[in-house]
Order: C-alpha cells, then structure tokens, then sequence
C-alpha cells in the first residue's frame, strides 16, 4: 500500500525517462577515460531521483548526457519516447552557483526564457514564480542584494518558469552553508510538491537524499555503473531522527562503503 506523499512509479505506464545501455567515453591527447559504463535506468513522471557515488565517479556526466548537454559514446536516452539528441528548454539543467544573470532583476532573470509570451503571460508567470520560492518584495532586487539561499530559489524559480518536462540539479545547494542548506532542501521539497515535476538531483550529501528522493541511485566508482537503487519509502515530511529514516540512511551509507561501527 502506498504511503500518503510517496511518488510512486506507475509500473503500467510508459517511463518519462528512459536511459538504455549508455555509455561515456571521453579522448583525450594522450589517454582515454570511461566515465560511464552501461547504464540502464528508467525514471518515471513526477518522481525525485537523487544521484550518489564516489566523487569523480560520473554523477554530473551522466546529468549532463540524460539533459542532452553531452552526447553519449554508446546507447541512447529517450524522454516520452523521444530520443534526447541536444539540449531543449524542456529539459532545464541548475548548477551549484554561477546560476543567475547578475545584470538583470528578480522579476528579468525569471522571465529570461518567457520572449514568446504575451506581456500580460509573461507577467503572470513572473508574479507566480516570484510568490512560489517567495521573493515577494524583491522583485526589482539584483543577485547582489540577495543571499545565497534567495540566488538559489531565484535560479529554481527561472528553470521552471519555462515550464520544463524535467529539472536536473547538480549539487544545487553545494556552495551553502550547512544552515541555508537545509533550509532550501525544504524550499526544493515545497516547490517540487506543488510542481510535480520530474527530478534528477546529483548530491554527495547522503541525508540530502534519503530527505529529498523516492529513489537514490547509486553509482560505482569510475567507470560508473549502476551499483544499487534504495527506495525511500517514508512519506514527506521525513522525520530525520525517525528509526525507519535512520535504516534507510544506514543502508544507504552501507551500499557506498562508508558504513562504520563504533
């Protein structure tokens, strides 16, 4: 039985994402890196999949070549049964920091994607964003004028004004203090909940996906492969402290080799 605010995967109906046999090879003068090994993976509407494995391992590669910002060496990706072959405003990729336009205002880095709406469109959409990661007030603000957790809303806010299918996030609160941190790990939760959009987050933080995910993947070590998939079957909110919670993050802890007894 499903638990009240778990996503999960309709087994029935065609995944979102579909990812089948990928492979990654970069060249390079004097040697050639595997980054990404066979990787088969499917990822269904609405759902969050967070991304773990060790550093260097090809967590963003793989980001990159399932938003069509990388061409794969081998295999392919597919979104509604759609191959992925380039980079489209509906899948939309938010970095750790660097994400917004410093020149332009609140109210100008939302609607940057938004020329082919009416004004009054475009209006709405703006006011809309700008009260869902609640920079009410700011709206004329800079990026100068604002913290590094409102940049990081303000950059969540201008991915999905342009209403992408899916939102891929690499390490999106990685230049955060611990605090902000986990307070915009509730914001991205928040949003996501009234969104329902799809979600791939790449993380090393292993409390930031047992909090966020339905499912956390794990990857080996270079060449990465599909090591384990955890799902989490706790309902949001998830009590961090609760004996299930703990499991799961023990578990998690387990499948990439930093479990440890005192």
């Amino acid at each position: 039985m499903a638990l009240p605010g778990i996503a999960i995967p309709d087994q029935a109906a065609a995944p979102k994402l579909q990812v089948t046999n990928l492979g990654v090879v970069f060249q390079g003068n004097d040697k050639t890196i595997a980054a990404l090994d066979n990787i088969n993976l499917e990822i269904s509407d609405g759902e969050f999949v967070c991304l773990v494995g060790p550093s260097g391992c090809g967590k963003s590669t793989l980001l990159n070549a399932m938003g069509g910002f990388l061409s794969p060496t081998s295999g392919s990706v597919s979104i509604d049964g759609e191959l992925v072959s380039g980079p489209d405003s509906r899948r939309i990729l938010v970095f750790q920091e660097h994400g917004v336009f410093p020149w332009l205002t609140v109210e100008g880095n939302i609607g940057f994607g938004l020329a082919k709406l009416s004004r009054s469109e475009r209006a709405q959409r703006i006011a809309h964003y700008v009260e869902l990661v609640q920079l009410q007030g700011f709206e004329r603000s800079y990026p100068s004028d604002l913290s590094g957790g409102m940049k990081q809303r303000l950059q969540v806010a201008r991915a999905l004004a342009v209403n992408p299918d899916v939102l891929f996030l690499d390490e999106p609160f990685g230049a955060l203090d611990s605090i902000t941190r986990v307070m915009m790990r509730g914001e991205l939760l928040r949003i996501w909940q009234a969104e329902r959009r799809t979600i791939l987050c790449v993380t090393h933080d292993i409390d930031e996906a047992v909090q966020l995910a339905d499912r956390v993947v794990v990857l080996s070590s270079r060449p990465a492969r599909i090591q384990n998939v955890l799902t989490i079957d706790i309902p949001h909110p998830r009590n961090i402290s609760s004996p299930r919670y703990l499991t799961l993050r023990d578990e998690l802890l387990k499948m990439i080799g930093l479990a440890y007894e005192i």
